[in-house]
């Protein structure tokens, strides 16, 4: 007899993911109590296959990342206590599953109001475990109205009030099935947080994550990004790229890891840079 579903809604963002959205839901099974896939869109089959395995399509046009998400945690009749965000690319690792099961079927404490979910890059069929860029955590499972996405246009993370817990187990995240698909969202990216970074003022921290060196993964993460931001544009994607690839490892995540660390971690950052400049010489 398999057992009953947690006290969880998940919310699914999607826009034409056929090939992905499958595995994402049946991930789920036996895991969250409901599941919404709120779509922007899609032109492909993503609706009949999120319908099939039972769950509840929403359209919402898309605008960002942050006000799509934050959408649905305002709109979406939510039936339970618990709120799980992910895309329609990741899917829920059975430790992971496990790790659920184990937290929720005892008294969770009245103080915590969401967890940290590491979540695990797969690029090329490969797991990129070097470089730092595992484990990352990220703020995806919280109590309902006890969280919300950061308003930014790029690089959003959730942020919840009051204390939160780091879960075993991890997110799969299956970043891209063609290198054609990965640049160009990379350039739609890269655009974004060159904009966030020329908006960039005091005004614009409220409701963000707080850079705390001492703090959580995400605010530490946030606190070094920051450093990031104050270096010299063109100087820091070399600077990136040599702490990631060679310090922290990443030729050990093989050929796959060449290409991901360099067009992530070099290429990315660098036409970031690009397009502050191009816009600094325009005005």
């Amino acid at each position: 007899m398999s057992a009953s579903p947690l006290p969880i809604s998940a919310i699914v963002l999607a826009f034409n993911e056929e090939r992905h959205i499958a595995d994402c839901l049946r991930s789920l099974q036996g895991v969250a109590a409901e599941v919404f896939v709120v779509d922007s869109g899609s032109t492909d089959a993503t609706i009949a296959i999120a319908q099939r395995l039972g769950a509840q399509v929403v359209y919402h046009p898309f605008e960002n990342y942050s006000q799509q998400r934050n959408w649905a945690l305002q709109h979406l009749p939510l039936q339970h206590e618990w709120v799980l965000h992910l895309d329609a690319d990741h899917r829920l690792t059975d430790d992971l599953r496990q790790s659920l099961r184990h937290t929720f079927e005892q008294p969770i404490p009245i103080d915590i109001n969401g967890f940290l979910i590491s979540r695990r890059t797969i690029f090329l069929g490969r797991w990129i475990r070097y470089g730092g860029h595992y484990p990352v955590y990220h703020a995806v499972l919280f109590r309902h109205g006890k969280g919300h996405c950061e308003p930014r246009r790029y690089d959003q993370h959730f942020r919840v009030e009051g204390s939160v817990l780091r879960l075993r187990g991890d997110i799969e995240d299956i970043v891209t099935e063609s290198l054609h698909r990965f640049t160009e969202r990379h350039n739609t990216w890269a655009s974004l947080e060159a904009e966030e970074q020329l908006a960039a003022t005091q005004s614009t921290t409220k409701g963000l994550v707080e850079p705390n060196l001492w703090g959580t993964p995400q605010q530490r993460r946030r606190y070094w990004k920051r450093r990031y931001e104050r270096l010299p544009l063109f100087v820091r994607p070399f600077l990136y790229f040599f702490v990631r690839y060679f310090l922290r490892l990443g030729f050990l995540d093989g050929p796959q890891g060449l290409i991901f660390h360099v067009l992530q971690g070099f290429w990315f950052r660098f036409l970031i840079d690009a397009k502050i400049y191009e816009q600094r010489y325009r005005s």
